[in-house]
């Protein structure tokens, strides 16, 4: 395995930041303000952000002027908080963005920017990374500190090689991400239809009567013992960036420190805590998440995927925010949200219901274990390229 020369990134490009905007800059419409949170959650496939910030299209300007606008290529790492995530700037993208929480990586010289965002992905780049970590209870990176950072650096051609080679795992995350979100709506459009517009298909109308959350599904308590569920995935919500009827994230169940409950397929995950109320998965395998998480049991098999869309609804999220209870950390009680009003149908209605959308949260359920293959091949790929431990050339040929 050859040696590749080190180079400081200062070298390659320009690393900044953004003109600071405050709280009394912000308006209700206008060019969109995003932070690491909402970096995070484009990386992570969502289309939409719960609290969306914008700046005037003067003072946008105003800034571009100053310092010029994001360009296609350009890099955004998230640099407060949640550390370390690399964003790839589109050329649809038009934004401005939080001094000190993202930084800026721009105008490179002899660095292909691609091959940038999958160093600091890589175990390489984070340990670099890690370096330049200051403060203990918000952790932050310093500009001063990345522009040190240390990068083997193969020929620019080979540099492009390699992050074409994943980023093309990347497109197809996203492809199948895209599916999901049609799949998803088409399954919640239907829904909405049939049990909340009451447009049901005629004979069926008359089947279907209000009543409570609680008559369609049951709350599983099974707790985790390691003898016998070690080898169960974990799914923890809080990784999840959306409410999502395909679970993306898996990990091992002994990451959780908490107490541990175990899920089935068929099953539909409900985060009971508000930092991750919004998050919602219909899973389609056995598991096991942690005890801030309500299972949500269909109390027959007809009621699977209507049981999964109202959970996902956002008139059930905004139901159950209304009813949670404490004040610095607010939960979710699961035999409160079982009292949650709904639509109840007949199980003849609920099965044709379920005909109608069950291939679709089936598919969606296929669609999201090749996205964890995806991801995973990827991942083991990354360090083997960037260190040249798998030279791109043998991949070409």
């Amino acid at each position: 395995m050859r040696t590749l020369p080190l180079k400081r990134i200062e070298n390659l490009c320009e690393v900044t930041s953004s003109k600071r905007i405050y709280a009394s800059e912000l308006v209700s419409s206008g060019v969109p303000f995003l932070k690491s949170k909402e970096i995070i959650e484009i990386v992570g496939g969502q289309t939409s952000h719960s609290n969306p910030l914008f700046i005037s299209e003067d003072r946008f300007q105003k800034i571009v002027a100053q310092t010029g606008a994001l360009e296609e290529g350009d890099i955004l790492l998230t640099s407060r908080g949640t550390l370390g995530v690399p964003y790839i700037v589109k050329a649809t993208d038009r934004f401005h963005f939080a001094d000190g929480n993202l930084t800026w990586f721009r105008r490179f010289k002899q660095l292909d920017s691609g091959y940038l965002a999958y160093f600091f992905l890589s175990p390489l780049g984070k340990a670099e990374l890690a370096k330049c970590v200051i403060g203990s209870s918000q952790q932050a990176y310093t500009i001063a500190a990345l522009r040190k950072v240390e990068i083997a650096l193969p020929s620019l051609l080979e540099q492009q090689q390699i992050a074409n080679t994943l980023s093309a795992y990347d497109d197809l995350i996203d492809n199948s991400r895209r599916r999901i979100r049609i799949l998803e709506s088409m399954a919640r459009a239907l829904y909405r239809e049939w049990f909340v517009k009451m447009n049901a298909p005629q004979h069926l109308k008359t089947q279907i009567r209000r009543g409570q959350l609680g008559e369609l599904c049951d709350l599983a308590r099974e707790r985790y013992s390691e003898k016998m569920h070690a080898d169960r995935p974990l799914l923890d919500l809080s990784r999840m960036p959306q409410r999502s009827l395909g679970p993306e994230d898996l990990g091992a169940a002994s990451e959780l420190t908490t107490s541990r409950i175990l899920f089935e397929p068929g099953d539909t995950l409900f985060g009971a805590i508000r930092c991750y109320l919004h998050k919602v998965s219909a899973v389609h395998f056995s598991g096991v998440t942690n005890t801030s998480v309500l299972v949500l049991r269909p109390k027959i098999s007809a009621f699977r995927s209507l049981v999964a869309i109202i959970a996902s609804d956002a008139d059930t999220i905004s139901w159950a925010d209304t009813h949670s209870t404490g004040t610095k950390m607010p939960v979710v009680n699961g035999d409160i949200l079982k009292t949650m009003p709904a639509s109840l149908p007949s199980e003849s209605v609920a099965e044709a219901f379920e005909v109608a959308t069950g291939p679709m949260l089936d598919m969606i359920g296929v669609l999201s274990n090749r996205i964890q293959n995806l991801r995973r091949t990827r991942n083991l790929l990354l360090p083997r390229l960037l260190s040249g431990q798998v030279p791109i050339r043998e991949l070409a040929a």
